[in-house]
Order: C-alpha cells, then sequence, then structure tokens
C-alpha cells in the first residue's frame, strides 16, 4: 500500500483510508462480525487510515472500530470526529457544537468508546456558526497539549475559516467530499491547502458508491438507506447521472480495471504531483463485503492515476 503525508510536516498514512461509517449508520443493515472481519482484512492489505465519527450510530460505529482494532492499535492511524448532534427523538435531526465543552465531552466520550489513551486526527466534523473557530480550536488544541490527541483537522470548512483555524493551531488535514463528481473542492479549498501546507483528505472518492457502477436503480438501495432521500439519486437526476457512470464504465472496461479503482485513481491524482497526491477514505457498507473489499483495495493500490482519460466535465452537466 502507497503511503501520503498529511500536510507538508504531518504523519504518513496509507494513500487510501478505510470510512466506517456505513457499517453501522445511514446505507441500511449491519452486520458487526462481516464489518469487523473486513477492517481487519483492510489492515492485512496494509490500510493504517481508519475513519469514525462519534455521530455514526450515534456512537455505535466508534465502539465497532474500537473492537476491531483492539490488540492491533499500533497498526492503525485513528481519525474520528465531533461536532454534529443528534437528536434521539428524530433520526432526520440534526445539530451543531463546536463549544469548548462540548469538544472536551466529546473526545472523552470517543477515547472511551474506542478504547484508546489518545486519537491520532481529530476532526471538527461541522463548523457551527455561533462558536468562533478560534474558540473551538483553541480548546482542541488544549486536547494535544494533553497528549489525548496527537493531530487536528477540520471537516467541509470555507477557506476563511481554515485560514483563522490555521492561525490558532496547525491544522494537520481537511476533510471533504470530492470525486469525479464533486469537485467543488478544486476552486478554492485544494489552493489553500497547498498554501497553508494543510493535508486533503477526500471522502466518498467512489460518489457514495455510485462510481463503482453497482447501483442500477433506486430499489438497489434498502428502505432505510439515506440515498433514497439524496436529490443525485431521486428522478430523472438518477438517469442523467447513471449515464455519467457509464462513461466511467466504459473505460475501466477499455483499461481492463473495475471501475471502483479507476474511479478513485482519477479522484486521487487530479492536479497533484506524484509526491503530494491526496489520501482518499473509501466507505464500506453493507454493499461491500470482505473479499470485494480486499480485492478492490488491491486493485487500487496498483492503478496509476494517469489510465484515467481526459476527465468528463462532470461539474457542467451534474444535477444538483
Amino acid at each position: 500500500m502507497q503511503e501520503r503525508r498529511l500536510g507538508r510536516d504531518g504523519p504518513r498514512v496509507s494513500a487510501l483510508g478505510l470510512g466506517c461509517m456505513g457499517m453501522s449508520d445511514f446505507y441500511g443493515g449491519r452486520d458487526d462480525r462481516e464489518s469487523i472481519a473486513t477492517l481487519h482484512a483492510a489492515l492485512e492489505q496494509g490500510v493504517t487510515l481508519l475513519d469514525t465519527a462519534d455521530m455514526y450510530g450515534p456512537y455505535t460505529n466508534e465502539e465497532l472500530v474500537g473492537k476491531a482494532i483492539a490488540g492491533r492499535r499500533d497498526r492503525v492511524f485513528l481519525a474520528t470526529k465531533f461536532g454534529v448532534v443528534r437528536d434521539n427523538s428524530n433520526p432526520h435531526a440534526r445539530g451543531v457544537d463546536g463549544s469548548p465543552d462540548y469538544v472536551r465531552r466529546s473526545v472523552e466520550g470517543s477515547l472511551k468508546r474506542l478504547g484508546v489513551d489518545h486519537i491520532d486526527l481529530y476532526y471538527q466534523h461541522r463548523i457551527d456558526p455561533e462558536v468562533p473557530i478560534e474558540d473551538t480550536v483553541g480548546a482542541m488544541a488544549r486536547l494535544v497539549e494533553e497528549g489525548k490527541v496527537r493531530y487536528l483537522g477540520l471537516s467541509e470548512a470555507a477557506p476563511d475559516t481554515l485560514r483563522r483555524a490555521h492561525q490558532v493551531h496547525p491544522i494537520t488535514a481537511l476533510q471533504m467530499e470530492y470525486s469525479l463528481w464533486t469537485r467543488e473542492a478544486e476552486a478554492s479549498m485544494l489552493p489553500l491547502c497547498r498554501e497553508l501546507g494543510v493535508g486533503f483528505v477526500a471522502y466518498s472518492p467512489l460518489g457514495r458508491g455510485f462510481l463503482s457502477g453497482a447501483i442500477r436503480s433506486p430499489e438497489d438501495f434498502d428502505s432505510d438507506d439515506f440515498r433514497r432521500h439524496n436529490p443525485r439519486f431521486q428522478g430523472d437526476n438518477f438517469q442523467r447521472n447513471l449515464d455519467l457512470v457509464d462513461q466511467v464504465t466504459a473505460l475501466a472496461e477499455a483499461k481492463r480495471v473495475p471501475p471502483s479503482p479507476l474511479a478513485a485513481a482519477g479522484g486521487r491524482g487530479r492536479g497533484c504531483s506524484s509526491r503530494s497526491r491526496r489520501p482518499s477514505v473509501i466507505g464500506a457498507g453493507r454493499l461491500v463485503s470482505r473479499s470485494t473489499m480486499t480485492i478492490t483495495l488491491l486493485a487500487m493500490a496498483c492503478t496509476p492515476w494517469r489510465l484515467c482519460a481526459p476527465p468528463v466535465r462532470w461539474k457542467e452537466v451534474l444535477p444538483i
């Protein structure tokens, strides 16, 4: 497995990370035994970066990851997140909290659920507009001083927010959705990350599974799969985006590789030199079996990004 450095002076991690959200939430179905086996298979293939959050479940995904890495902590670069607040009485409701007190409570809960004494990369999951970012990152920085967290990150932050946060304490990584069909980061965030020396971690590089080519109908989603309610996967949008996916599939067939590694390799390589290609976090959910994921990881690790043809102008034709 190739490695990437997170930012200019950050740690080295596997070029591909494993996103664990779908093992416990959002994508329908749950099989903890299979999920733990999948996590172990990923570690065996050289994946070191595991990504979770306290809001996945909520809380159950961190517990699952904690069980999976017990006895394997030295092989894992562990990332988790705080800041999204869920309402147990309304599964669709979301809030945000970036207050210093909440930062403290959140990290203590995550450490306990994960069964570890420190977190390698601690992200603010979503920015709280009611709390100055300086206050939130200041509280996160104190966790670094105490040894409970090694590196700090932000997820889906605006350029000015990232710049202000970085002045309080070095931000090691910014996580944003980025793939062949989600390219907004190219306009301002990727250039800013290069300027500041902040690592860019792309999540959902397979377009929430759509770029794999495995999803052909909305009926492929379970009744409780959140993608059923996402505009990209509804009505005419579904078919228009499926037409785009078919172009990726056709290119993959021409190159004799599966669509997933081709799509992920394209996202990892765009606009980067060989020394600065960004790590990607591949999500695993119900539709990804342990054997399939292992084969796909091997293919991704061996697929040069240059296999991608001149890019389709996804952003111009993507229904939003």
